[in-house]
């Protein structure tokens, strides 16, 4: 964000103001955006709300980040939509570098599958502490898996995703502000509740073993009705990113040189790929 910042001009030191305030919200949203999804749990009360043994979101940690990253921009007079257009990249990025935690420690695995990808434990294999009840299983030969890696295949998603974003802002040449972060936002979320489909299954039923046996709490995400929390999370993301992005192409100005200048950029930096008056 702060690289095409400074090549369009904008203001790179107000840019990481906003940046340190999102951070700060990005933890808080990562925190407690887990909690509607828990509300109903038997025993779930104010000292699971705080507790920072709890659950953690990529989606809330998103949306706490923009969320305080706005309200900072309002602050500080500045107009916030090109500059959301230039975070939409290091949103994708976000992603990608997140999951190499999930894959390294092994965490975020879903239903058991056949797919090629699927990850299988071993007896010996240390995955995150979430999954101790599949490491049991496996360390007793009870069951081994193999099970989908969704933490692989969001960063996976959001790789191409990342591609896609630099593609669109050579190519879109009829683009309009803010519009470049709607795409993100429906891309990310749309992949994200389809992806949450690998765990679907476990979280609604549990793990059913090949005897037929049925063990519950193998995956944390909470069931809100036929979705789990994170896939009404995603899904409403994506349905606001529509509206934003038919909002923004009715009522915003084309991305051009120009038209930064308008935004408060400064004369001298490099044209942006589209160019246009209007």
């Amino acid at each position: 964000m702060l690289r095409e910042v400074r090549r369009r001009g904008f203001d790179a030191e107000a840019t990481t103001s906003v940046l340190t305030w999102a951070l700060v919200a990005a933890m808080l949203g990562a925190r407690f955006f887990t909690v509607p999804a828990h509300l109903g749990d038997p025993g779930y009360g104010a000292d699971d709300i705080f507790a920072l043994a709890g659950d953690f979101s990529i989606l809330g940690g998103y949306a706490g980040g923009i969320i305080g990253g706005l309200i900072r921009f309002r602050m500080l007079k500045i107009p916030a939509l090109p500059y959301l257009d230039t975070a939409a990249a290091g949103l994708a990025l976000g992603a990608v570098v997140g999951r190499i935690g999930d894959v390294a420690i092994v965490e975020h695995l879903g239903s058991p599958t056949d797919f090629f990808l699927g990850y299988l434990l071993k007896p010996g294999y240390e995955p995150s502490p979430q999954h101790s009840t599949l490491q049991d299983l496996c360390e007793a030969g009870t069951f081994c898996g193999p099970y989908h890696p969704t933490g692989l295949y969001d960063m996976i998603g959001a790789f191409v995703l990342l591609g896609v974003i630099f593609w669109l802002a050579r190519v879109w040449t009829t683009r309009r502000y803010g519009q470049l972060f709607a795409f993100w936002i429906i891309w990310y979320g749309l992949q994200r509740f389809l992806i949450d489909f690998a765990r679907l299954t476990a979280a609604r039923d549990g793990l059913v073993l090949p005897d037929g046996t049925v063990v519950d709490g193998v995956i944390a995400d909470g069931m809100m009705g036929v979705f789990t929390g994170s896939q009404w999370g995603a899904l409403g993301a994506a349905f606001l990113g529509g509206v934003l992005m038919v909002y923004f192409g009715r009522t915003k100005r084309v991305v051009s040189s120009e038209n930064d200048i308008w935004y408060g950029a400064h004369s001298e930096a490099e044209p942006v790929a589209q160019e246009s008056d209007h």
